[in-house]
This record gives C-alpha cells, sequence and structure tokens, in this order.
C-alpha cells in the first residue's frame, strides 16, 4: 500500500475520474469503496507486502461462504477468494450464522487466529468461538467448542488485542443493548484467562444518535493512547441507521470516555452516512509499510441496496487527541 495515501489524495481531487470500483460512484460520495460486493464488518491486516479482508458470511456464484476472505497486493484492487472457515465446527454443523471475524497473526503461536461469532445447534443464541490456521487465506479450523456462549447476541463482534504495555491477550465485544465488554484471555487465545471477569467498557444509549445499540469492537494503540472505536445502532435493512464512534482510555480495561462526553456534544460519530452511502460502520484499523493508518468499514449505496454492505476504506490520522476520518 506504497501509493494508497497518495492514490486516495488523488481522488478526493478528481471525484469520479479513477477507473476502478471508486469509479462507480456519483461524485457526491467521499465514501472509498474498494470492493464493491456483499462483504460485511472487514476485519484488514497487512502480511509483509500482502493485504487480507474477511467478512462475515456471503454468497459466492449462488453458493453460501461461511467467512469471506479476499486479497489485495496495494489495498486498493481486491480478488474475492473465497471461504477462510470452509469446514463448520461440530457444535455449529447445522446452522448459517456466521458472523464478523477478527483475523491477526500471532508470531508466538506461529498461527493465524481468527475470533468470530455463530449459532450454535441447539440456536440457544450466539457464542463466540476461536479458530486457527497455518496460512492467512485458510483453512481455519474451529477449536472444538465455542469460547462463550450467550443469549440472543450479546457475544459478536470479538476483537483480539496485545497490550504493547504488559503483553497481555485481551477480547472485547459485545451488542444486544448491553454495554461492550473486555477480559483478560490465555496466550494462546483458547480461553478466558483464569480467575479474570469481564468488565463494561462504554454503554449504550449514552449519547444523541446511533448509541441505542453498541457493537463492532476495534482496539487502536497511539502514542500512548487506547482508542476504542465501535459502531451503532443498526447495522442493515431498510431502516439501517449506523455509524463509527470512537471513545479513548489511559489503559485497555479503561476508564473510556467517549468523544462527545469530552466536548459536551453527546455526540461520538467519526464516520457517518452521505448523500449516495448509508450505514457506514463496523471498521477495522490497519497500517500500511510506510505506517499510515487506514480505516476499513462497511456501507451501503442507498440506490443499489441490492449489494448488500460493500467495503470502504478511508484515510485517518489522529489529531487533538482524536482520530479524523478523510473518506
Amino acid at each position: 500500500m506504497k501509493t494508497m495515501l497518495k492514490y486516495l489524495i488523488l481522488l478526493s481531487a478528481l471525484c469520479g475520474l479513477s477507473t476502478y470500483s471508486w469509479a462507480q460512484q456519483a461524485p457526491a460520495s467521499k465514501i472509498n469503496v474498494v470492493l464493491d460486493r456483499d462483504f460485511p464488518d472487514p476485519t484488514v491486516i497487512r502480511i509483509g507486502h500482502q493485504y487480507y479482508a474477511y467478512a462475515t458470511q456471503g454468497r459466492n456464484d449462488g453458493k453460501m461462504v461461511n467467512i469471506q476472505v479476499a486479497s489485495s497486493a496495494d489495498g486498493r484492487h481486491w480478488k474475492y477468494e473465497g471461504d477462510a472457515l470452509p469446514q463448520k465446527p461440530k457444535w455449529a454443523s447445522n446452522t448459517q450464522s456466521f458472523w464478523a471475524p477478527d483475523v491477526f497473526f500471532d508470531a508466538r503461536l506461529n498461527k493465524f487466529v481468527m475470533i468470530f461469532s455463530a449459532d450454535p445447534n441447539e440456536l440457544t443464541g450466539k457464542c463466540l468461538a476461536v479458530a486457527y490456521a497455518d496460512k492467512p487465506l485458510g483453512p481455519f479450523i474451529d477449536k472444538g467448542e465455542p469460547l462463550l456462549k450467550g443469549s440472543n447476541f450479546h457475544c459478536i463482534d470479538p476483537k483480539g488485542f496485545v497490550d504493547p504495555k504488559t503483553g497481555k491477550h485481551l477480547l472485547y465485544w459485545g451488542s444486544d443493548f448491553e454495554p461492550l465488554r473486555v477480559q483478560e484471555m490465555t496466550d494462546d487465545w483458547s480461553a478466558f484467562k483464569p480467575g479474570t471477569t469481564a468488565k463494561a467498557i462504554v454503554y449504550p444509549g449514552k449519547d444523541k444518535t446511533y448509541s441505542n445499540l453498541v457493537e463492532g469492537s476495534w482496539l487502536d494503540y497511539d502514542h500512548g493512547t487506547y482508542y476504542l472505536y465501535y459502531s451503532g445502532d443498526n447495522c442493515c435493512g431498510d431502516k439501517a441507521n449506523y455509524a463509527v464512534m470512537i471513545a479513548k482510555a489511559n489503559d485497555p480495561f479503561g476508564p473510556f470516555i467517549r468523544l462527545g462526553e469530552s466536548n459536551g456534544s453527546l455526540n461520538s460519530v467519526i464516520l457517518e452516512k452521505d448523500s449516495v452511502y448509508t450505514a457506514p460502520g463496523h471498521n477495522s484499523i490497519f497500517k500500511d509499510e510506510k505506517g499510515h493508518k487506514f480505516i476499513a468499514y462497511h456501507a451501503i449505496e442507498i440506490a443499489h441496496k441490492e449489494k448488500g454492505r460493500v467495503m470502504c476504506i478511508s484515510t485517518v490520522k489522529y489529531k487533538n487527541g482524536w482520530p479524523v476520518v478523510s473518506k
């Protein structure tokens, strides 16, 4: 992604003159689509000179794909690669609801780790789960049982994070009109660390807009501060109403202060809809080879909602203590 930053700047100047998927957008939109197909809840990672994106289940050529995966050499042009989790876990073999994978490479394990959610065969509520692979495209193999069972859909949208200060392995997750939570995990990501408990860190209903439900946790560490990105409050469907919000703390367990709390506006939004695309959200943060940061997210084209939630990438920079998205 050496040229990605320059590309985004040029794209902004030229509006609709580029030739790839972004060129299909109306000039009025500032949301940068890079994969113009249903690819929800994208996690983007960089491994060497290659980028990989993982998404909630979807269809490809009429066939259901459990965990979608795509690859790119430059972060702009993406190739759809198929299914990163082709074999369903035994405990979820009769269901079809594989959501919001977080994927990262663990150098100590020499494995790619995927944390995701799925419905168990008993349909008792969403479960968090962990799978491992030797290669970024998979196949990922589930560890054999759920990491955490829940009722309804609280146990979704996981984000694994290694604290650069302490080395602790942490997991963030949450939805279902409940708080976002964090808890320490074992070093192999297979279980929560014995003796630890989950801590609530961000509550719904605290801001004027988009906060009726909060989900889609993503933690980024920048110059000593922990930034918690999250989304709310209705990701999809005819009444989709979604945006990316932000809170920050000096410790990965909090206390987190929301942007809208900090400035008194009760508005913590850093990325929301425009006249062409609606419901942008459920983001991930990644770096290019030069250290520039980007935000990956999904959005819905208002005129073509049948496409689903397409994948978008924009630049993000920290200014005056908060992230600013350049759409």
